[in-house]
């Protein structure tokens, strides 16, 4: 439970992680027409429907009254015991309340628009894997910030799956697709941040046997 924020500018995205996170049956907030004082009974309210509340409040930032509460105390309301997103479709991080909002800790996820992946410094990393996980994983954090990871994982298991087609199936072989297949799965059914789950894969796939 807790307090996330969510922006980026691929809504897609954030409407299917918003589902996956909280399921279907949750409240929805505007946050332009919030007040501060209606923060409280948001963050620690209860509901005659159930004791697990999910939440989520959109453009809270929009509001310069409730966003300056929210910030300025953050560190109460994150002791909520509901599930809480915050989609923000703009978010300026130049802004003093944004950045100390950032450095209170509150989780941030970005999701923007995927650009162009590289097959072949996926297929480099990929291959990189099979033999030192660990400078795969350094290998990925050059790129990783210009790279979208949803992408990279799909354009990985294309290429694991043509690579290891051309050898004998074996155990290691099979083990590592079913990874790939598990991380996959995972990026796309939890709130877990994706590139985290790619390095962890890179670092597995070395260990296979």
């Amino acid at each position: 439970m807790g307090i996330k924020l969510f922006t980026g500018d691929d809504r897609i995205r954030i409407s299917e992680t918003i589902k996956n996170v909280l399921s279907k049956d949750y409240e929805v907030f505007e946050g332009e027409t919030l007040r501060a004082t209606d923060l409280p009974g948001i963050f620690f309210g209860t509901t005659l429907f159930s004791n697990d509340r999910r939440i989520l409040i959109k453009d809270l930032a929009q509001n310069k009254e409730a966003f300056e509460d929210f910030c300025a105390k953050f560190s109460d309301y994150s002791k909520t015991e509901a599930n809480v997103i915050i989609w923000e479709t703009k978010l300026d991080k130049r802004m003093a309340l944004t950045k100390n909002l950032i450095k209170s800790g509150i989780e941030i996820r970005e999701f923007n628009q995927a650009k162009g992946v590289d097959s072949r410094a996926v297929l480099g990393i990929f291959d990189l894997a099979l033999r030192d996980g660990g400078a795969a994983v350094k290998e990925l954090e050059k790129i990783e910030k210009e790279q979208d990871p949803y992408m990279f994982l799909g354009l990985m298991a294309s290429q694991a799956l043509k690579k290891l087609s051309f050898r004998p199936t074996g155990s290691r072989e099979k083990r590592v697709l079913k990874e790939i297949a598990e991380v996959d799965m995972q990026m796309k059914s939890t709130a877990f941040e994706p590139w985290i789950l790619i390095k962890g894969l890179l670092l597995r796939i070395t260990s296979l046997r």
